[in-house]
């Protein structure tokens, strides 16, 4: 009986310890796991981001009388990460690749407007390390009707995604004041029916205003768009003083809802691309007035 009794303790005292083990390695490991776990999260918490959104001006907004290269220098200085160029700035390629090479500001695309050659405007984006053209698809007036514009405008873009898809460059159709593609609905069909990934949209923010709400063709338009133009617009300005004069206002200071844009922007995941100024420009002075309302309505700070 005795023995039994021993051996009992004994089986009951190996039992217990294992036990005790086991739950001690659990602990000790849900310890470590915990720990880790917080050590990732610190980590990962004050991180840098990874993406974000980029900030530019066009080229012909800085005016500052001095050379190719301060002008980026300017441009660096003040917090932009690029610029872009239009086919009617009178500049030397090669200065601005130098000064892209100098100062690491990029010229992030080309400004095509609705000229229809666009293999040049392709080339001088790859030329200079961009990565779109933008594209004013046409007008539709008394004298071109909005079918034919929508069939043609379609067929210019079909002939020239082919290379622009070899090249790396994404064709990128503006909302403008054309009177064509009213809507967030026709535009997204617009580039749908190209069925290209080098097709997509230059969301020209401001620009909406008159007629709509910028967050709401960010909702629908979604991964479409691919860069944005930064601009105000004011409703009291273009009644009481006239339509082009909404224009005249600065960013932030009309009618466009920067906290609802920034949502929308967030819900697409438009986190890494491209928003680009396209304001009255002027000196190094002006360019930082401009930068700081970027920002501001950007959450860029």
């Amino acid at each position: 009986m005795q023995d039994h009794v021993a051996a009992t303790r004994g089986i009951s005292s190996q039992t217990s310890r294992r036990t005790f083990l086991k739950e001690t390695s659990a602990t000790l490991l849900a310890g470590t796991l915990s720990r880790s776990n917080s050590l990732f999260a610190a980590e990962t918490s004050s991180a840098k981001p990874e993406t974000r959104i980029k900030k530019a001006v066009k080229y012909q907004m800085i005016t500052e009388p001095v050379s190719v290269l301060d002008k980026f220098r300017i441009l660096k200085d003040l917090g932009f990460d690029g610029t872009e160029i239009h086919y009617r700035s009178k500049v030397d390629p090669k200065e601005v690749r130098r000064a892209i090479d100098a100062t690491g500001v990029q010229v992030h695309g080309f400004l095509n407007s609705s000229r229809d050659e666009l293999k040049d405007s392709i080339d001088q984006a790859k030329y200079y390390g961009g990565t779109s053209v933008l594209v004013v698809a046409g007008r539709v007036d008394d004298k071109h009707p909005y079918d034919v514009v929508y069939q043609q405008q379609q067929a210019k873009l079909r002939k020239h995604l082919p290379y622009a898809e070899q090249q790396g460059i994404k064709l990128l159709v503006e909302n403008v004041w054309n009177n064509f593609l009213l809507s967030p609905l026709e535009m997204a069909r617009f580039i749908d029916e190209l069925e290209s990934p080098a097709a997509g949209v230059y969301f020209d923010v401001g620009n909406v205003v008159r007629f709509g709400w910028p967050e709401q063709w960010i909702r629908i338009l979604g991964p479409r768009i691919v860069k944005l133009d930064i601009k105000e617009y004011s409703r009291k300005k273009q009644v009481d003083e006239g339509l082009w004069k909404g224009f005249q206002v600065e960013i932030t200071e009309g009618d466009c809802n920067w906290p609802e844009v920034r949502k929308a922007l967030n819900e697409t995941g438009f986190k890494q691309g491209w928003a680009t100024a396209e304001v009255k420009g002027g000196g190094r002075q002006r360019l930082q007035d401009i930068s700081e309302r970027m920002d501001r309505a950007l959450d860029l700070a």
